[in-house]
């Protein structure tokens, strides 16, 4: 409905939505931890079939994104590992590989990919929750934050790694959930009472890659594989992966040990 505008890209391909549930069960509205366990099973496998993913973890949950043309390899691909259901009027109908094969490509062989340069700002950053009846307490911070506030935050002692540190802020609300990403020096401006996150209240750490086809799988397996949960948030030019603060000299190490090795 957003009227053509100069001032709006938008990407030529239409994408839906999975949901990766346990046991048939929605998400319960507790916070996340990250996509480590949906890693091996859901993205490696449709990057092997060359199926570019968008990612979106919430505090509550994680989708993950296909173009709407890749249905069909997307299916084939995960119907052994799943059960898949569509939505139709509310409800949730069995889908099988049946329904989808005429679009079946299988995958082309091709070398092992190199994994995509990683940066890491030194900024940290802050995973939360608001009730929704509270929304109206921070809109006026909100609006600030997201259209007059663009200057990188900076904190105190940051050293010089990768990269300074950067201005990165994420809302979403889906289905009455809302999800906050912030840094930790714009969080100090909104109201503690208000912002809700884990009882730990630990602080994250960023790497930040390019968007390609599978990229979200090299860095989301080698993390997967050594048990470090991420959340990851995939924008229109970048995919970012956020870490335990505690975990980033490891994440670091071990993603530059397997750039190294892809040379």
């Amino acid at each position: 409905e957003l009227p053509p505008s100069e001032f709006m890209q938008v990407a030529d391909s239409t994408w839906l939505v999975l949901s990766v549930v346990s046991n048939g069960r929605a998400p319960s509205g507790c916070q996340a931890t990250g996509v480590t366990k949906i890693a091996r099973s859901v993205i490696a496998p449709l990057a092997e079939h060359h199926v570019s993913v968008l990612m979106l973890s919430t505090y509550q949950t994680d989708f993950v994104l296909v173009r709407e043309r890749d249905l069909p390899v997307v299916i084939h691909t995960l119907a052994g590992e799943f059960d898949i259901y569509k939505e139709e009027n509310g409800e949730s109908v069995p889908v099988t590989c049946d329904d989808t094969s005429n679009g079946f490509l299988k995958p082309k062989a091709a070398a092992s990919p190199t994994l995509h340069p990683v940066q890491s700002p030194q900024n940290r950053f802050c995973i939360l929750t608001v009730a929704p009846d509270t929304l109206p307490a921070i809109a006026t911070m909100l609006i600030d934050v997201l259209f007059y506030s663009h200057s990188s935050p900076r904190e105190p002692g940051a050293g010089g790694q990768d990269l300074d540190s950067i201005t990165f802020f994420a809302f979403s609300l889906i289905e009455g959930y809302i999800s906050i990403v912030m840094d930790a020096e714009t969080q100090k401006r909104f109201p503690s009472d208000l912002l809700l996150t884990s009882s730990s209240g630990e602080l994250w750490r960023m790497v930040r890659i390019g968007d390609e086809c599978g990229i979200v799988a090299q860095i989301a397996e080698p993390l997967a594989a050594v048990d470090i949960s991420a959340y990851y948030i995939s924008t229109f030019n970048f995919d970012h992966a956020l870490v335990p603060e505690e975990g980033i000299t490891e994440v670091i190490q071990l993603l530059q040990k397997r750039q190294e090795s892809g040379r």
